[in-house]
Order: structure tokens, then C-alpha cells, then sequence
């Protein structure tokens, strides 16, 4: 099954209530946070994130572009993240280990991430502790890039490992998404897409959910 996660990032959020109903019909809300330390780029929070978590019953992925995620997984967890996914490269993997060890004992699922320039084998560490993989089509950051379509043989590789070894671990990619690259990201393996100017942008945004939920 595909899945779409919408991306906040994309919102209008001096109407986030009602651009969050206009995108319900969508699987997971993508929910960016950058601290302009790990990523050049300063977004939402904690306290926005708390708000979105009273106002919708939809699942909350949560993509934390922020250095050392550790110090505030608890915090995040309590704020209504439903998954709550973190990159390899913002903290040693002793560290992002116990992360996601946390994430576990609070009963929401981890997911790690990578950027376009490290490869797949880095999630092998943490993969099998996981429930969902994110690899960035895209350098993390900043909306409305253009897809990078020669991380393809990442996501290849990793659905061919997963598959492998037999978890249970959905493959998401993040950035340039749009119903003709969704179709390439579908082909490679990936079945959950993040969608930020293309669903947000859309006259009709429930027809353009339907549109890359169905790509093929």
C-alpha cells in the first residue's frame, strides 16, 4: 500500500487548522522540525507540535533535522509524535541506539533517516529496531527542491535488504515529489511519499493525494 504524508512545511500556518483538513485524506502529516544547526533552516517545535496533536487524529510523522535528537525524544513523545524519526548523521550511534531504544519504551515508532549523501548500509545499525526508513530525495533544509532521482539505487537497495532480512519497515522518501516522481520513487521500492508544495499547492488536494497514493 502507498502511503502520502503531506508536509507541513508547505502549510499556510495562519490557516494550518484548515490546511490540515484539506489534506486528511492523506496517510501520514509530515511534521518538519529544524533547528539551524543540523540543517541551514529554522522551522516549527514542540509547542506547535502540541497544537497540531490536539487538533487532528491523523498520524504525526515527525522528522527531526535537529543535532543530538536524543536530548528531546521524551519531549516529542509527549507532544503527540506518533513516529518520530531521526537522522544517522546528528548524533554518534550509541546514541541514536538509545534514541530509538526510547522511542520504543514510549510506545511510538522510530524511524531513521538519511541525507542524499550517505549511503543506505547506514541504516543497517538501526533498521531492525525501526518501523520506518527515510531516505531525503532532496538536501534537507529547505521545501520545494527539485527530486534527485539518482538516489533511486539507495532505495533499491534498501527495500532489496529489507526484504532480505525480512522486517517490517516502510520505505519513505522526502523531497520533489510529485505524481511523475512519485512514480519513479513507487518503482524503486519506497511506499510512503512526502509531498510538500505539490499536495499543498494543488487546486484540489485531495485529487492530488489520490494522484500519488495511485502513481504508477
Amino acid at each position: 500500500m502507498i502511503k502520502i504524508a503531506p508536509s507541513i512545511l508547505s502549510a499556510d500556518f495562519a490557516r494550518l487548522g484548515a490546511d490540515i483538513d484539506s489534506i486528511v485524506t492523506a496517510d501520514y502529516l509530515h511534521f518538519d522540525v529544524m533547528d539551524g544547526i543540523f540543517v541551514p533552516n529554522i522551522s516549527v517545535g514542540i509547542p506547535v507540535l502540541q497544537s497540531v496533536r490536539k487538533y487532528t487524529e491523523m498520524t504525526l510523522d515527525v522528522h527531526l533535522m535537529i543535532d543530538r535528537p536524543i536530548r528531546y525524544v521524551d519531549q516529542f513523545a509527549a507532544a503527540g509524535a506518533d513516529i518520530i524519526n531521526l537522522h544517522v548523521e546528528a548524533d554518534s550511534e550509541e546514541n541514536t541506539l538509545a534514541a530509538i531504544k526510547r522511542i520504543r519504551e514510549l510506545g511510538k515508532t522510530a524511524a531513521v533517516t538519511i541525507k542524499p549523501k550517505t549511503p543506505a548500509s547506514a541504516f543497517e545499525p538501526f533498521i531492525e529496531q525501526c518501523g520506518l526508513v527515510l531516505l531525503m530525495t532532496v538536501e534537507p533544509g529547505f521545501g520545494g527542491q527539485s527530486f534527485m532521482e539518482d538516489m533511486m539505487p539507495k532505495v533499491e537497495a534498501t527495500r532489496a535488504y529489507i526484504e532480505k532480512h525480512g522486517l517490517d519497515c516502510e520505505v519513505e522518501v522526502d523531497g520533489g515529489i510529485n505524481p511523475t516522481t512519485a512514480v519513479t520513487a513507487i518503482n524503486a521500492g519506497a511506499n510512503v511519499l512526502v509531498a510538500g508544495s505539490d499536495v499543498f499547492k494543488a487546486e484540489d488536494r485531495a485529487a492530488r493525494i489520490a494522484q500519488l497514493r495511485n502513481a504508477r
